[in-house]
């Protein structure tokens, strides 16, 4: 059985939890998520906690959505009470982004300019031309954004230029060594 499905989850202050069926919905000041309970997970509201069964504890496919299902959950209102952040940064003579509304626009050694709009609950913020900033409240396409926005000009080894995650390290190489016999 898992031990992390089986702690409550606790709803921050300003989060409204509606559960109709196998349909939960979480509103707080970050924004509104919804999420649709697998069969065989039971989800009850207590006061001011989220607890999560299991229905049966034979069958296999129930056990496997178990932990998963609580987490999804926690992600849920921990993502509208105080929203999730993933950074980037360029790496690389003349490399910039710069915000026009809801589309990053990024020079990043293209012969052409990459412009990629943010889908509807992502905010996206540059500071000094270089720095990155993604964030919404669902945690799942936040990830995606960044890693979408990383897959455009993604580190190389040899001078480390691209766009990496903040907290990345990148594994530098040597280069070819000059006149060497």
């Amino acid at each position: 059985m898992s031990r992390v499905g089986k702690v409550p989850v606790k709803v921050a202050a300003g989060v409204k939890i509606d559960l109709k069926d196998r349909f939960l919905k979480v509103e707080g000041p970050k924004g509104k998520l919804s999420y649709t309970i697998p069969e065989g997970i039971t989800v009850k509201v207590d006061a001011g906690q989220i607890v999560v069964s299991r229905t049966s504890k034979e069958d296999s496919k129930s056990q496997a959505l178990f932990g998963v299902c609580r987490t999804q959950i926690h992600n849920m209102v921990h993502g509208v009470a105080t929203g999730f952040t993933k950074e980037l940064d360029i790496v690389g003579v003349g490399y910039r982004a710069a915000m026009k509304g809801q589309t990053l626009s990024m020079t990043i050694g293209y012969s052409h300019q990459v412009d990629y709009t943010l889908p509807v609950g992502i905010a996206g913020k540059v500071d000094n031309n270089t720095h990155i900033s993604v964030s919404g409240a669902d945690k799942i396409l936040v990830g995606m954004v960044a890693a979408k926005i990383r897959s455009f000009r993604e580190p190389e080894p040899y001078q480390g230029k691209g766009i990496k995650y903040t907290d990345e390290r990148i594994i530098r190489k040597q280069g070819k060594a000059a006149g060497a016999k």
